[in-house]
């Protein structure tokens, strides 16, 4: 099942959104028209239309991004979408994954120390401001808010669920934060289970996976005969059979001392996804004053009681307690991907720092520009046939032609076989 048409009025207001065969026999009939490709909009010609209330749920991520749209009313799925962020990560000469803010402040680093231009350190007026965000951090918020902001100029949202925290670190220590039945309650071991395989990568720390046996259980490092506690500092990932052959001896005594230490460590990368869940939180609120609030925990639970697999856009039709009989399951998501603008480097350098070629200061070519989705019909060459993709420019004026994936499909083709379908706007799309 595809995903359901937006539909604005004829004054650009949000009304209704619609199956996707009946948008197209207002398309045939002429009463409506195609507003936007991606996501794909038809306007109405008339100033008519009806509403209901609509919930967009959002599930944060690191990489990806959930996002789901659900009638109020009956639960039913118009609308789902994962969206795949920027990637802030290159290799260096050793093979590693660095961030890209890393690499330029070895390179600037570099700088001070060989007999080059010197670039002295600046210190003064560095103070972050409360709420800071690194900037590779904050592009993947950012990008979430504003996808929020799109979405509800195409169709009526009135509520919006957005899971703020993985999991709640307050009430895995304190049960009696809010209340002993919600902590001891069906979500207990929900909370509790999801920060431990996030935080241990689903694999067992005695035997690093060798074991055939793949049933993965909660182990007490410290046993509870002996005074081991259930606070999460003592609890690790065991497979059953490292469980059984543990048996009364603590993780030290079993020969694996390590396992206690990096039980205190914390999980640094839930520590950042948590901050940005919380800066997309206060962002939207000052969007829209009805919102709800929802944890990892919920959302394992309410789609594991609905038998559910595990996909991003179902996480978030799952988030918060909103979460009711959910229908058309079978919907196919699209595929999001943030490719951005381009980048604002004007020149590029070697591995040495020494610029090896400078950019061109005119984005426009011919009419196109790098990121434009095109289609292509090539009468002749090594490249001849039909071809949709996004183009990467040269001022020649022979363009190359990706697919959503990056990878070429057709290179060196005149600007005269092309026509333009979506102008760039930072995103690709598939389904």
């Amino acid at each position: 099942m595809q995903n359901w048409v937006f539909v604005l009025d004829k004054n650009h207001h949000s009304l209704m959104p619609c199956h996707p065969a009946r948008a197209r026999e207002l398309l045939s009939k002429g009463k409506a028209m195609v507003h936007k490709l991606h996501p794909f909009t038809i306007r109405l010609k008339i100033a008519v239309g009806v509403t209901e209330p609509l919930r967009l749920k959002i599930d944060p991520g690191s990489k990806i991004t959930g996002l789901a749209i659900i009638r109020e009313s009956d639960g039913y799925i118009l609308w789902a979408a994962e969206l795949h962020h920027k990637q802030f990560m290159v290799k260096n000469k050793d093979g590693k994954m660095v961030t890209v803010m890393y690499k330029r402040s070895m390179l600037r680093r570099n700088r001070r120390s060989r007999k080059t231009r010197y670039r002295p350190k600046r210190f003064d007026n560095r103070k972050r401001p409360k709420g800071w965000l690194p900037p590779t951090v904050k592009a993947k918020a950012d990008c979430v808010i504003n996808w929020i902001k799109k979405l509800m100029r195409l169709c009526p949202i009135t509520a919006i669920s957005i899971e703020t925290v993985r999991f709640d670190t307050q009430k895995l220590q304190n049960p009696e934060i809010k209340g002993i039945e919600y902590q001891r309650g069906t979500l207990f071991g929900y909370e509790v289970w999801e920060y431990l395989l996030k935080k241990y990568g689903h694999i067992c720390q005695y035997c690093h996976g060798k074991s055939k046996d793949t049933r993965l259980e909660k182990e007490h490092i410290i046993p509870k005969s002996r005074g081991g506690s259930d606070r999460v500092s003592n609890l690790t990932v065991a497979c059953h059979t490292c469980n059984q052959d543990k048996g009364n001896h603590t993780a030290e005594e079993y020969g694996h001392p390590e396992v206690q230490s990096n039980a205190k460590k914390p999980l640094k990368n839930v520590a950042i996804l948590n901050s940005t869940r919380w800066y997309i939180w206060n962002q939207a609120k000052e969007i829209t004053d009805n919102l709800e609030m929802g944890t990892g925990g919920r959302t394992k639970y309410n789609r594991t009681i609905q038998n559910l697999p595990k996909t991003h856009y179902f996480d978030a039709a799952c988030v918060g307690a909103s979460t009711s009989q959910l229908k058309n399951t079978y919907i196919k998501p699209i595929i999001i991907r943030a490719v951005g603008r381009g980048n604002r480097l004007m020149a590029r350098v070697d591995r040495f720092g020494f610029p090896k070629g400078h950019r061109q200061r005119k984005k426009l070519h011919f009419g196109f520009q790098t990121g434009d989705l095109v289609k292509a019909i090539v009468t002749k060459g090594k490249y001849q046939g039909n071809y949709i993709g996004f183009i990467a420019v040269r001022s020649s004026g022979y363009f190359d032609i990706k697919n959503v994936k990056g990878t070429v499909i057709a290179q060196g083709v005149h600007h005269r076989y092309l026509s333009l379908t979506l102008r760039a706007d930072g995103y690709s799309y598939a389904i």
